[in-house]
């Protein structure tokens, strides 16, 4: 048994608009709105790093938990933007929040990273007591290189969401789960270092637009229930009109499945997380409420899992 103890987020300040977006990369201001559902998102500073991210989104974690650094058994950090081969940025958050020699883990895994990680460590906590689990991607980098694919440069932004995991109390208990991959289309959205970030559009959709609600079916049918006795499902905030698909495939009532795409974009590993950070502060868990995380990405890896209020 392990428990949700808290969220938190952190966005860049640089507001990027479609109207900015538009210009910089040569097409019409209204066709971003319509093909992706994003509005504006955050970009990161330029000397603003993944680690800087994260550790925003760290701090303002722990500060919702009431907790310090030094109180941490161990930190997982998801991210398929870093810089660099290794080491990974998990050791130099750790560092940075001022707990240097527990032990890290990193997570290359874009999307899916942070919903991977809560499940890792509510296995983890029973033995290094409290968890933080922190997911930061800066996209903007990656999408903006030239030679610059429209269809993608629209739909990413950069930020950090984080979450705290406890063996003992929080705000939510964590559930069952199922994660699943697939490497059949591994090709068809994948990143080599200092590249262009390729992705088959069409096939991408198809795969998410039939996985997710699979997953999301499966799991609510295993555990006897309705999703209209889901209060809120929290989802990868990949692309509006994929948010739509999933909600109508499973029958999600319009007004329980959680969208902030339209002002931040895709921000990868990080959306799920920040999502879930700002249903907290409007909505909330209450006793006995379920609650679906949900996630599809690269690899292809996807999953849900259900998280019930404490």
């Amino acid at each position: 048994m392990a428990f949700l103890s808290a969220f938190g987020k952190y966005l860049p300040a640089r507001v990027v608009g479609n109207c900015e977006l538009a210009a910089r990369i040569g097409v019409a201001e209204d066709w971003i709105a319509g093909t992706s559902g994003i509005q504006e998102r955050r970009f990161a500073g330029d000397t603003e790093t993944v680690v800087d991210l994260a550790l925003g989104a760290a701090q303002d974690c722990l500060g919702r938990a009431g907790l310090e650094g030094s109180q941490l058994g161990m930190i997982m950090m998801a991210s398929g933007s870093v810089d660099r081969a290794f080491p990974g940025p998990s050791v130099e958050l750790a560092c940075r929040l001022g707990v240097p020699g527990i032990p890290t883990i990193d997570l290359p895994m874009p999307s899916t990273g942070s919903l991977v990680g809560i499940a890792l460590a509510e296995g983890i906590a029973s033995r290094q007591g409290k968890v933080l689990v922190v997911a930061a991607e800066r996209m903007s980098q990656i999408v903006l290189r030239e030679p610059v694919d429209r269809n993608t440069a629209i739909l990413f932004g950069d930020g950090a969401g984080a979450c705290l995991i406890s063996r003992d109390a929080g705000m939510a208990e964590i559930g069952d789960y199922i994660l699943c991959s697939d490497g059949a289309y591994s090709e068809d959205l994948r990143l080599e270092f200092g590249r262009p970030l390729e992705m088959n559009g069409p096939s991408v959709l198809l795969q998410a637009a039939r996985k997710l609600p699979r997953v999301i079916t499966d799991l609510l049918a295993r555990n006897q229930l309705h999703p209209q006795d889901v209060a809120a499902f929290l989802v990868h905030q990949a692309n509006q009109n994929l948010l739509d698909r999933v909600a109508r495939a499973v029958g999600i009532p319009e007004q329980r499945l959680f969208t902030n795409i339209r002002r931040y974009g895709n921000t990868s590993s990080a959306s799920m997380l920040i999502a879930a950070a700002e249903w907290q502060e409007a909505d909330g868990f209450r006793p006995d409420m379920p609650v679906v995380l949900a996630a599809f990405g690269a690899g292809f890896h996807w999953g849900a899992m259900l998280v019930t209020g404490a």
